[in-house]
């Protein structure tokens, strides 16, 4: 379903080495001669295509283009893709972008500076900056958001006649573009007599010049005899400033930023290596246009800082945005400091960050409410529920108590039922779900107004309780069918419903 309206991702770049994800994706030589058919399984050479440089890059690029061909889908028409990358897959992964979101829809590299100082162990050339690949979903659709004004560049801007309209700042009038039509001589207040430069000439015509002198618009200087300028008022210029493709560390932030934040965040402890910084990911929130009720994804979650860029982001324009993070369950190395710090995995890391900063940013906007921002954490799993496959010849008396219970034994904690429920039914995981004590049976009310769904998955079903949850007026009603002894008490239930409120769907797990 095409609903996210940006996607950052920070994947694993192909360098054989770090700390996160087994990224080293390249084939050993002889798995790839075999694999590209350069050789035989017998050792023969054959006669093939000799650049072997592929088997540097093709695991890597497999793996990114199905989770992007995925990505395209997830997003909105006005939805947007940030990647970021180093310069040893930079042009590859272009080339992907260009095949599966088309070319015209390519929006911008960005040079991201991620380090403030060369490294002078550096063989060739000290590399200082990564990419990040913009790529619109469709680009006649999606638009950056300009970025705000900064204090700098609105001192700029003076009012050295007193203009009415506020402070402005004087723009060349010549252009370089030559017209001879706009090539004419001006007499300045002071009389002296003025011509474009060499081979250029004036933006505008000599009439539309006498409009502006009229108007005030034209700046020739305290003493009334510099060469003319265009007046340009900050109060007419555009609320923002449209977005570069050099990002600079000192906007948004650099590595040893983002490291220093993490470590901030656990107490000092050295959690995780080379977190982006959060002012990076605010920016690209930022320019990716996200308002409020957005959707932001991010499917190499990493440490979070993606869910804790859009909790900052949202509390500092007090609107909510949702996010969606994906992290593969890759255990932590014995010797690193999340490990001994008692993360066992990576996800464990990206939750309790989630947690961290979301209570460092409550103290730091209280105005801004968190009721509402919470997250929850899911693993993907098999199914709760038996795999009953009877041939109907098959089917025996005694069989047929154990085709009662659908639920696989060892999976009985209700919250597990429950969300296999709301995912098989379609429902969001995000949903409302509230636990209430009914007639002392615990039931699940899924979604406010309406209800979606009630879930009961134990207790004793009795006819007063099921006309308390008919009042709540739920779409469909769930119960575990082993909580009934006989199939006439289902039928009775059923009959109820029909009779109380035939609109309301009911089933039996």
């Amino acid at each position: 379903m095409s609903r996210v309206k940006l996607i950052y991702i920070d994947p694993p770049y192909n360098t054989g080495n770090d700390f996160i994800y087994r990224d080293n994706f390249r084939l050993d030589r002889e798995t790839h001669d075999l694999a590209s058919q350069h050789v035989s399984e017998t050792g023969d050479k054959l006669v093939a295509n000799t650049d072997s440089n592929g088997r540097f890059h093709s695991d890597w690029l497999s793996m990114m283009y199905s989770r992007l061909r995925l990505a395209r889908n997830l997003l909105l028409d006005d939805g947007v893709i940030f990647i970021s990358i180093d310069n040893g897959e930079e042009h590859n992964l272009r080339k992907v972008c260009d095949e599966i979101f088309g070319e015209p829809n390519f929006v911008a590299d960005v040079i991201w500076e991620k380090k403030f100082a060369p490294a002078n162990d550096a063989q060739w050339f000290s590399d200082t900056h990564d990419f990040i690949l913009v790529y619109a979903k469709n680009k006649l659709k999606w638009f950056p958001q300009l970025l705000a004004r900064t204090e700098k560049q609105n001192q700029r801007y003076k009012n050295d006649d007193g203009d009415p309209r506020g402070n402005w700042i004087g723009d060349n009038l010549s252009v370089k573009s030559y017209s001879e039509k706009y090539d004419y001589e001006i007499t300045t207040p002071s009389g002296r007599v003025v011509r474009p430069p060499s081979g250029a000439c004036w933006r505008v015509s000599k009439e539309k010049f006498a409009e502006m002198v009229k108007d005030n618009r034209i700046w020739f200087g305290k003493s009334g005899n510099n060469v003319p300028s265009i007046k340009r008022f900050l109060s007419e210029v555009k609320e923002g400033i449209t977005p570069v493709t050099i990002w600079k560390y000192e906007d948004v932030g650099h590595n040893v930023k983002g490291r220093r934040e993490l470590k901030d965040l656990f107490d000092g402890l050295g959690i995780f290596d080379n977190p982006k910084p959060v002012s990076l990911l605010e920016r690209i929130i930022h320019v990716g246009n996200v308002q409020h009720g957005d959707i932001v994804l991010d499917f190499f979650a990493g440490s979070g800082t993606t869910a804790h860029a859009v909790m900052k982001y949202a509390a500092e324009k007090s609107i909510k945005v949702n996010f969606l993070l994906v992290q593969l369950d890759e255990v932590t190395k014995e010797e690193s400091h999340a490990y001994k710090a008692g993360y066992m995995n990576i996800p464990d890391v990206t939750i309790d960050r989630i947690k961290r900063a979301r209570k460092a940013i409550e103290g730091n906007y209280p105005k801004f409410s968190f009721q509402d921002y919470g997250f929850r954490t899911f693993k993907v799993d098999t199914s709760n529920l038996k795999d009953n496959y009877y041939n109907p010849t098959e089917i025996t008396q005694d069989i047929l108590p154990s085709l009662i219970e659908t639920v696989k034994p060892e999976r009985t904690n209700s919250e597990d039922l429950l969300f296999q429920v709301i995912c098989d039914e379609g429902i969001e995981l995000t949903v409302s779900i509230e636990t209430a004590d009914i007639r002392g049976v615990e039931v699940f009310l899924v979604g406010r107004d309406p209800v979606q769904l009630i879930a009961c998955f134990d207790g004793d079903i009795s006819r007063e309780l099921v006309e308390k949850l008919i009042s709540h007026k739920p779409r469909r009603l769930l119960f575990r069918q082993s909580l009934f002894t006989s199939d006439a008490e289902i039928t009775n239930i059923v009959e109820l419903l029909k009779q109380k409120s035939p609109l309301i769907d009911v089933a039996f797990l």
